[in-house]
């Protein structure tokens, strides 16, 4: 793909979404493409996350593992989904792992260069803020409405 498919595709990204192609251009040409077959594995639950991931084509299959060794399915990653955002601003592990349903392609975004973009670009910084912190929100607000279950 070209460097323009990747602005393209990060466009739609949802953390990405309403920066300015000059951004995006710079994202995308210090980002890193990654080919992955049927079957093989992105990153394993547990492991220190350094970067996110766009999937750029295919699918992932994300799972966790719970205490008793059971498998739980966490849902399907398609094109246009950023897997472990929060690695690309903070050291964190990986809350599940990411095994490719058909051969597909990712692009990694490493942790210093999303944090050369947060420096250079303060409004970036703002609204990367903004969504976090929205997600966050929903996050807390979901578990909230759990609490009754555990009372």
């Amino acid at each position: 793909m070209a460097l323009i498919d990747d602005i393209r595709l990060f466009a739609q990204v949802p953390l990405f979404s309403g920066l300015s192609e000059d951004k995006l251009r710079l994202i995308a040409f210090g980002a890193e493409r990654r080919r992955l077959v049927e079957g093989q594995t992105l990153f394993r639950e547990g492991t220190s996350a350094d970067c996110g991931f766009v999937v750029a084509t295919g699918s992932f299959r994300l799972y966790s593992t719970a205490r008793d060794g059971s498998v739980k399915d966490e849902g399907t990653a398609g094109t246009g989904t950023l897997l472990s955002e929060l690695a690309m601003i903070s050291v964190v592990e990986r809350k599940f792992t990411a095994t490719a349903v058909e051969d597909s392609d990712v692009i990694r975004i490493n942790r210093p260069l999303f944090r050369r973009m947060l420096e250079e670009y303060p409004d970036v910084a703002m609204m990367v803020q903004e969504r976090i912190r929205a997600n966050l929100e929903a996050m807390i607000s979901g578990a909230a409405g759990l609490a009754g279950r555990f009372a």
